[in-house]
């Protein structure tokens, strides 16, 4: 046998252990901020907005139709996704300082352990150690990805209407927001809108390599470049959290006035480019067959009945409420996985998952030996078909007040729901049968004091665990 044979023998076996080595697969996790149930045509077939790339993803892999995001707003969805912890377990979401407690686990850390690269890229919204006050430009930033398992973070600190604004590679800021930016007030028509719609940021400091415009493209190609200079002995984790189509609606040049749900379908339009950029790259590096890609949104859309009306584009679907709500409009998210090889392709679960299922569910899949939080249960077993019978039987919470048992939910205040609600009604304590009563219309609480009574023990029984 010839010494090039042998070197052949060895290339061949080296690459057929890494494409049958599905232990620890390369995982990237995709997260919108803002993006609606009913936004995504494989969860809404009359959504008015087109999503060819996430169809796709779809198609190729599994929808969760009862996945449960860790909040109805930024911060306790990114806490819950991350530690996979109740975000009920933390009292403060002050962004002033880190919501993540220093030594926490966390899936970046989990996954470091296991040998993984652990990327991130985009919106953090956890906060920063910075005692209560303004950014110092001139320091590290300690408490943010780098300091809670991350390798490597290219990013922001929070939401792209909320200043200051500026870049973060790793723990230092790339330059000083030492800039002044108005406040969009009228950009792209937002007199059409109401409220915190439209093109929308806030006034204040801005560094001079920033433009609002340009920043979910520029998350886009960062993840692109993660992908293709992923070292291939090495298995990779990449968090993605992208800034859309969380305000400011400002949608790729190429998709304006191409949805039929006005500047935000066309936002919508852009993030699912986004999602066909990541997918080509990771097709292009040969990563596809060994790769796990998940695709959700942090919590429900900023969306009104009036636009309801005006584009015909129900961006929950056929559930009620918005961003905010303890209605599932404001926490039943859109959530896909692929894993070619593993889950069928097309297939449909309607298991009861939520974000801070996620971390047990990877933990399970790479074989990780840490202790899991008490709250995070693994939903790896539906992504084989002879399992995906199996439902959960432990409670899901959103936020202090709303509990998830079964069929059962009950919301345990009057206020709480949301953006479009009326604020200053109570809408009172509500039990609802979410398997008769998808759309939450009828309020079972007067006529069941004994469920509600059943659910606010388990309220308090699931937080002193």
């Amino acid at each position: 046998m010839t010494p090039i044979f042998l070197i052949l023998l060895l290339v061949l076996a080296q690459q057929h252990g890494q494409a049958a080595d599905t232990t620890h697969p390369n995982i990237i996790f995709i997260l919108a901020d803002d993006m609606g149930y009913g936004d995504l045509q494989a969860f809404n077939p009359d959504s008015r907005i087109r999503t060819p790339h996430l169809t796709q993803l779809a198609e190729s892999g599994m929808r969760f139709t009862d996945a449960h995001s860790g909040g109805s707003t930024c911060k306790p969805s990114r806490y819950a996704l991350l530690t996979g912890r109740f975000a009920a377990r933390k009292e403060r979401f002050n962004d002033k300082s880190p919501i993540i407690s220093e030594g926490r686990l966390t899936i970046a850390s989990l996954l470091h352990a296991q040998g993984y690269h652990t990327a991130m890229v985009g919106k953090w919204h956890l906060g920063f150690e910075r005692g209560g006050q303004e950014f110092n430009y001139d320091r590290p930033l300690r408490g943010g990805p780098v300091h809670r398992g991350f390798d490597s973070f290219f990013g922001m600190h929070a939401s792209l209407d909320i200043q200051p604004y500026f870049y973060i590679r790793n723990n230092r800021a790339v330059m000083a927001a030492t800039e002044t930016v108005a406040a969009s007030t009228s950009v792209g028509g937002r007199e059409e809108w109401n409220n915190i719609q439209g093109a929308f940021w806030r006034a204040g400091k801005i560094s001079p390599d920033f433009r609002h415009e340009e920043v979910t493209q520029r998350f886009a190609g960062e993840a692109c470049r993660v992908i293709k200079s992923h070292e291939a002995d090495t298995p990779l984790f990449l968090y993605l959290a992208l800034p859309s189509p969380h305000t400011p609606w400002l949608p790729a040049k190429k998709f304006v006035g191409k949805s039929e749900a006005g500047m935000y379908g066309d936002f919508v339009m852009t993030v699912d480019d986004v999602v066909g950029q990541v997918l080509r790259a990771v097709d292009d590096s040969k990563l596809s067959d060994n790769t796990i890609v998940m695709f959700s949104s942090d919590n429900g859309p900023v969306w009104y009945e009036k636009d309801v009306d005006r584009f015909g584009h129900r961006s929950v679907g056929p559930l009620r409420g918005a961003k905010g709500s303890a209605w599932e409009g404001g926490h039943r998210v859109p959530f896909l996985v692929r894993w070619p090889g593993r889950i069928k392709a097309g297939s449909t679960s309607q298991r009861t998952i939520a974000f801070s299922d996620v971390l047990a569910t990877l933990a399970e899949i790479t074989s990780a030996t840490e202790s899991v939080p008490v709250d995070s249960r693994s939903f790896a077993g539906a992504f084989t078909a002879e399992k995906d019978s199996e439902q959960r039987t432990s409670p899901v919470m959103h936020g202090r007040k709303v509990i998830r048992m079964g069929d059962w939910k009950l919301i345990n205040t009057g206020g709480s729901r949301g953006f479009g609600a009326d604020r200053k009604r109570d809408y009172g304590i509500a039990l609802y049968n979410l398997r008769e009563d998808l759309s939450e219309q009828e309020n079972l609480a007067r006529t069941m004091p004994q469920k509600v009574e059943d659910l606010r023990d388990l309220i308090k029984a699931t937080l002193s665990r």
